[in-house]
């Protein structure tokens, strides 16, 4: 049986990015600089209105996955797709992202693929809109046991909590991650997110889970404050690694009583789709990789970097050079 260094498991989704003004923003109805979830009118209604789309595959971890991946990580991604265009291209373009995306098309499946209509605006800020279709029927059928259970790091993706199936799977690719001797961990995904389930999430990152990354705004709603360092303090005392990215501020790892702060380079954002997600890419590059944690945020810097320097969600350069000429890898 084939082992991974990374294996992910969150909403197989097609992102559909096209840029646009705030003028446009208002006259539609989206508020900026989120993620909403839609219902399937309202995603037709918004792709139709999109001009020059750029079409890729997407998904909070299914990137990070894709971005480690292109470091050179033995990757695989767990996710549902339709057996329809938009699932082939999917299942293909993770494929030949040199990703193992370990579950077909469903034939006949229950709903259409899913796709998120993504408007940037000309400050690099994006607004998600999202239908979540098929991935979000994801079960435990669709978990193979002996994916999770020979991964080295397992990444968990907490927008799959917004279904007890999805829950339910995700608990149990932790679960055979752990008893196979491997790590796993949560992208907290948005403060909505933590909103909807922050008693499950709580329990999980305490009992189940070896480290959380997660935004400042995201390990605040944990603990329902404004003050990040008692968010950052109560979250380290129940997980023993935490990694907190806090935009131009910098990252701040916390581990067993340690704490590293990592600046960054402030730079204006092309595009900020992906950023967090290329960001834990490097991050669980280094870990896997065996680097240190300091190492391991630097690289992770690299990755969100370049991401933001285009459009799009996922690397266009080879960043493995760009960590080479720091000195990184």
């Amino acid at each position: 049986m084939k082992t991974y260094h990374l294996t992910g498991i969150g909403n197989a989704v097609v992102d559909v990015i096209s840029q646009a003004d705030d003028s446009f923003l208002e006259m539609m109805g989206i508020e900026k600089g989120i993620m909403q979830l839609i219902e399937r009118e309202r995603g037709e209604v918004l792709y139709a209105a999109m001009e020059n789309r750029v079409q890729t595959p997407g998904g909070s971890v299914a990137n990070t996955i894709a971005g480690a991946g292109a470091l050179g990580l033995d990757a695989a991604f767990i996710g549902r797709v339709h057996d329809d265009a938009l699932g082939r291209f999917y299942a293909d373009a993770m494929n030949e992202d040199g990703v193992d995306f370990v579950n077909p098309p469903v034939p006949g499946g229950e709903l259409p693929t899913s796709r998120s209509m993504i408007f940037v605006s000309p400050d690099g800020e994006r607004s998600m809109n999202t239908y979540l279709g098929i991935s979000s029927e994801l079960s435990s059928t669709d978990v193979p046991a002996e994916v999770a259970g020979n991964s080295q790091i397992m990444f968990l993706e907490g927008y799959l909590f917004d279904k007890e199936k999805g829950k339910t799977a995700f608990l149990e690719a932790a679960r055979d991650c752990r008893n196979g001797g491997g790590k796993t961990g949560i992208a907290i995904s948005d403060p909505f997110c933590v909103e909807r389930h922050r008693t499950d999430f709580l329990l999980l990152i305490e009992h189940e889970l070896d480290f959380v990354i997660g935004n400042e705004a995201e390990i605040k709603s944990l603990f329902e404050t404004d003050d990040l360092e008692e968010a950052l303090r109560r979250t380290a005392a129940i997980c023993p690694l935490v990694v907190c990215t806090r935009s131009g501020d910098g990252v701040t790892v916390l581990h067993d009583g340690t704490r590293i702060d990592v600046p960054v380079e402030k730079v204006v954002p092309v595009d900020a789709t992906g950023a967090g997600d290329q960001f834990a890419a490097g991050f669980l590059f280094g870990m896997a990789t065996g680097r240190d944690l300091e190492t391991c945020a630097r690289i992770g810097n690299v990755c969100a970097r370049e991401v933001i320097s285009h459009i799009g969600p996922r690397p266009d350069t080879n960043v493995l050079e760009l960590l080479r000429e720091e000195g990184l890898v």
